[in-house]
């Protein structure tokens, strides 16, 4: 099973252990706007039916929101691309479709005539370009053996007791050789990529790096830490940030950023302002905040035009059109968390770095990024059985696995193993409840010894 570490480290983010006795008007203002931004995003993102959504991917996470959403009723309105959740005497909570940022998730309180949206467009389907660039030419041929690998995976205790599986691809060689599905899912529907994001952040962060806009050593650009020569928060780095060792504090264990994911806080306003707990680089600490204020400094940084691009100098050239990365609603990308994207695209992303970071004979990262992200450097996680690189967790303690491997991890069970001695990437999505995770080190291990 999955470390108890670990699973605290990242259900703490959205699911604590005890319920409030009565919810307050702002857990129910938060209530509505997760079931707005959940609805909107699994409708106008991944194309899926309000039925699915309301049926899977907002049941199981939210322990103290849970029996507010199940009462609240959705208006969606397919023309204008919105959402709307009525919760108390006030304006309802909104959620909107934007081309190119998802679903913005509104301040509670703003009305229907103040969101910016668009008219929905359909997801894509298959490109008919060969794989990877497309989806031409998958035919997967899968020995008996991953077969039964992959099969467990689907299984409710096969890897971790009340699990579900929605989505598993794996690649080796470059080639598609296991696929498989949930019903309601599919190769062109996506999910919410949960911290797996931060993944996905990093390697961004690596797009500066080679675009010479950024240095990782470098204090990163928070213009909110450098109005006074003072500020103790100034000589954080970009690195220190990536690697979970801000040393910020905040107001709980895990960095819950509930207000700012569903209550339509911006990230300007929300994750600039906690202070210093420890110094720098001393401290793991595992925590939305700090993938925040790394896209923060990269939009300072790179200014507002090229950030704002930054998500598809990644997407574009890996084929990746079924993914979004998406914003609050003054534009600054949720990269801790709100990435809708799909298995084959996260196969995509995780074949970018076997080929260390270069696709289609075209560098993409630095060279000596896939090592930088790989490599333990300063605190690490008590965990005992995963280490921790530049936004990627590493599976060099798990028996079975190549000490090579690494990952990217997201709450409700969504991974991307990296497996650079054996040539493979795999991919699992879940929309696990809360408290059933998925044994991610033995699914790899099970799927490398069918390989063997």
């Amino acid at each position: 099973m999955i470390s108890p570490t670990l699973a605290a480290s990242l259900l703490a983010l959205q699911s604590p252990a005890t319920a409030a006795a009565a919810p307050s008007e702002m857990d129910r203002a938060i209530a509505a706007g997760y079931k707005a931004s959940m609805l909107c995003s699994g409708i106008f993102n991944a194309g899926r039916t309000e039925a699915q959504v309301e049926a899977v991917e907002l049941k199981g996470i939210y322990r103290e929101y849970q029996p507010i959403v199940d009462t609240l009723k959705a208006n969606v309105d397919r023309e204008r691309g919105t959402v709307s959740v009525s919760y108390g005497a006030g304006a309802p909570r909104i959620a909107s479709w934007v081309a190119g940022q998802g679903c913005i998730n509104w301040p509670v309180g703003w009305s229907a005539a103040a969101i910016a949206h668009d008219r929905p467009v359909p997801p894509a389907g298959a490109d008919p370009r060969p794989w990877p660039q497309g989806d031409g030419g998958i035919a997967p041929k899968t020995p008996a053996s991953l077969a039964r690998a992959v099969a467990k995976a689907f299984d409710a205790d096969g890897f971790g007791a009340g699990t579900r599986s929605v989505g598993v691809v794996v690649v080796r060689d470059g080639t598609v050789i296991a696929e498989r599905y949930a019903d309601g899912f599919g190769p062109f529907v996506s999910n919410r990529t949960w911290s797996v994001a931060k993944s996905l952040a990093g390697t961004m962060a690596g797009i500066a790096v080679h675009q010479g806009a950024v240095e990782p050593d470098r204090p990163a650009a928070i213009p909110e830490w450098h109005r006074d020569r003072a500020d103790p928060r100034a000589p954080i780095t970009l690195d220190s940030l990536l690697r979970m060792a801000s040393g910020l504090g905040s107001d709980t264990a895990g960095n819950r950023t509930d207000a700012l994911y569903f209550g339509g806080v911006a990230v300007t306003d929300e994750a600039t302002n906690w202070p210093v707990a420890a110094r720098p680089g001393t401290v793991y600490r595992y925590a939305n905040n700090d993938t925040l204020l790394a896209m923060r400094a990269l939009r300072e940084a790179m200014g507002d035009v090229r950030y704002a691009r930054l998500p598809q100098s990644l997407f574009g050239p890996l084929g990746m059109k079924h993914t979004v990365a998406e914003t609050d609603w003054r534009g600054n990308y949720i990269l801790s968390s709100q990435v809708w994207s799909t298995a084959r695209d996260l196969a995509r992303f995780g074949m970018l770095y076997l080929n260390d970071g270069v696709w289609n004979g075209t560098r993409l990262l630095p060279e000596g990024w896939v090592k930088y992200v790989t490599t333990p450097s300063g605190p690490q996680p008590d965990d005992r059985e995963f280490g921790y690189g530049a936004t990627f967790w590493l599976l060099n303690r798990s028996p079975g696995v190549p000490t090579d491997a690494y990952a990217a991890f997201g709450n409700r069970g969504q991974y991307v193993v990296i497996v650079p001695s054996r040539e493979t990437v795999i991919v699992r999505r879940g929309e696990d409840p809360a408290g059933s995770p998925f044994d991610i080190a033995k699914f790899t291990a099970e799927v490398l010894a069918a390989l063997k």
